[in-house]
This record gives structure tokens, sequence and C-alpha cells, in this order.
């Protein structure tokens, strides 16, 4: 089992802005989290159910609950977490969610 935490950006007011931050500023700093085991980010995201798609999606990866949370309270973790507040400014209403995977197939 592993943890993750899924960020949902909606299509930024300034997507040029959004994404020049997001790369050069943003992943980066998330990258500095020690143990973050992998950073997934979506492309090319189209709706099967429901409304709009998301803009963007990121999804972070931990071993453990444990480790995640860690990361989260370093100051690395705090870093990454304000930062999100800037790229609100082009993608409000944000969302975010942390849960535990494990693969269903042997």
């Amino acid at each position: 089992m592993t943890a993750r935490f899924i960020v949902l950006w909606h299509r930024p007011t300034d997507v040029e802005a959004f994404e020049e931050h997001y790369r050069t500023v943003h992943i980066p700093l998330a990258n500095r989290m020690v143990r973050l085991r992998s950073y997934i980010v979506s492309s090319g995201v189209s709706v099967v159910r429901g409304d709009e798609p998301y803009y963007r999606i990121g999804e972070l990866e931990w071993d453990t609950l444990d480790d995640l949370r860690q990361d989260f309270r370093s100051p690395e973790g705090h870093a990454t977490a304000m930062d999100v507040e800037v790229l609100s400014r082009w993608s409000p209403g944000v969302r975010s969610m942390i849960y535990e995977a494990s693969e269903t197939r042997s």
C-alpha cells in the first residue's frame, strides 16, 4: 500500500503564467521533500463522466501516510503548500486529497 496526494487544478485564468510557475517553481519545491517517491503530472485531461475536466492533475506518492505527513510538516512541505496559494491566483478553487492506494490485481 502507498500513500498518495492528488491535486486537481481548474483551467487557469492565465495559462502561460500558471505553467511557468508550476514547472519552474512549484514542482522543484515539491521534489525537495525527502520522502516523496514520485510526482506525476497529467496532460490531455478529458472527461469520461461529469462536467468540465480539470486542467491539470498532480499525483504525488509516498511509501506510507506517515512519510507523507512528515514531509508536509517539513520546511519543504510548508513551502510547497504555501506555493499553492500563489498558483491559486491563476487557478482558484484547487482541490486536493490524501488517500492510501493498493493494487487490486496480482
